[in-house]
């Protein structure tokens, strides 16, 4: 019988390419449930739309109905979700959202997900809850977070995972549903939504915008090319036991004013500023001279870096793309697909009007 994974969330930037790289590296079928907000689109599944193993829905994780249908007619063995609200500037202007969407839709998931795999018992099954490095709060110079460490949110959308995870390990604890939380670093890569730093730096800098920076541009973030998230996932899921719980990081930190003066640098050398239009109508010899630092925003964690021991060793996974790397590829991506960006600022800005700030997660 083919094995089932049910991605929820999977039409959003690392559920698209999570969804990509099961296709490409397993055999199973790969049913996604995904809600399509301004941050999803089938755009981003397009190529393996066409793939007989692929199916995709439409609806909310904590719509009960939706996902008893999807349980019942699918029998995914096992279940990863991304369904998530994951902006942290959204969510200091909109807690409540985040909270409804993050946590208590994930709870709702969890319930029908609980009578489901009693009803259904199956040793395979796992429901793995994607969360990020931000729900331990902030670090200061020197150490890492590891599986042991508490939980401290400073934003409404670290608050609103953590208080996710907490659910997820619940359901472990009491009900025994076998659960796994992995606790990812700054992901970037392909089919990031263009609020994000990286691709909102990418596209503000080839249209000759400024660069904002928070504050000094000093805080510290962990960052992981998307493919090696994606392969970090997969093993979770084939190997973690339930209960498990995993740090996915690429032991990879920058400043980031490090991160905008990387962009500017590969810019340069990609699509240089002396050929850009917009960079000459401004009289902008360098994309450099675009970087601008602006306020702070509130309850700014300093530094983000974990400890990924547990899963180098248990999980067997090792990343293999250096930022310089990762870097490049997604500048690349982000330049060749720019109707993309596009497209999915429009359909934004339909929806909320345009966002102008930093974009850091």
């Amino acid at each position: 019988m083919m094995d089932t994974i049910l991605v929820s969330g999977g039409a959003g930037f690392i559920g698209s390419n999570f969804v990509r790289h099961l296709i490409r590296h397993t055999d199973a079928r790969v049913v996604v449930l995904d809600k399509l907000t301004y941050a999803g689109s089938l755009q981003n599944l397009a190529e393996v739309e066409g793939d007989a193993r692929f199916r995709f829905f439409r609806g909310d994780i904590g719509n009960a109905a939706t996902v008893e249908q999807l349980l019942e007619t699918w029998r995914p063995d096992r279940i990863i979700n991304f369904a998530a609200a994951s902006h942290v500037d959204r969510s200091i202007n909109a807690p409540r959202h985040f909270l409804e969407n993050n946590c208590l839709a994930t709870l709702g998931m969890l319930e029908v997900v609980r009578k489901h795999f009693a009803q259904h018992p199956n040793s395979r099954h796992r429901f793995l809850q994607v969360s990020t490095d931000e729900t331990y709060g902030s670090l200061g110079p020197t150490g890492k977070f590891t599986e042991e460490s508490p939980y401290a949110p400073n934003s409404p959308y670290a608050a609103s995972k953590a208080a996710a995870d907490h659910v997820v390990r619940a359901y472990w604890q009491t009900y025994r549903v076998p659960t796994l939380i992995v606790n990812c670093a700054n992901t970037y890569g392909y089919f990031q939504y263009p609020e994000k730093l990286i691709p909102r730096f990418v596209s503000n800098a080839i249209e000759g915008r400024l660069l904002p920076l928070y504050g000094d541009g000093k805080n510290i973030r962990e960052w992981l090319f998307v493919e090696d998230t994606c392969q970090a996932l997969l093993l979770a899921l084939e190997r973690g036991r339930p209960g498990d719980k995993f740090n996915i990081g690429g032991a990879q930190e920058l400043t980031n004013l490090e991160v905008a003066e990387s962009i500017c640098r590969v810019l340069d050398e990609e699509h240089p500023a002396a050929s850009n239009q917009f960079l000459r109508s401004r009289g902008v010899k360098s994309y450099r001279e675009l970087t601008t630092f602006v306020a702070d925003r509130p309850g700014h964690d300093r530094r983000y870096a974990t400890d990924s021991t547990k899963a180098r060793v248990e999980l067997a996974w090792q990343p293999t793309t250096s930022f310089e790397d990762g870097l490049r590829r997604t500048i690349r991506w982000y330049l060749e697909n720019r109707q993309w960006c596009n497209s999915m600022l429009a359909r934004q800005n339909q929806i909320d009007g345009e966002v102008d700030c930093p974009g850091e997660r």
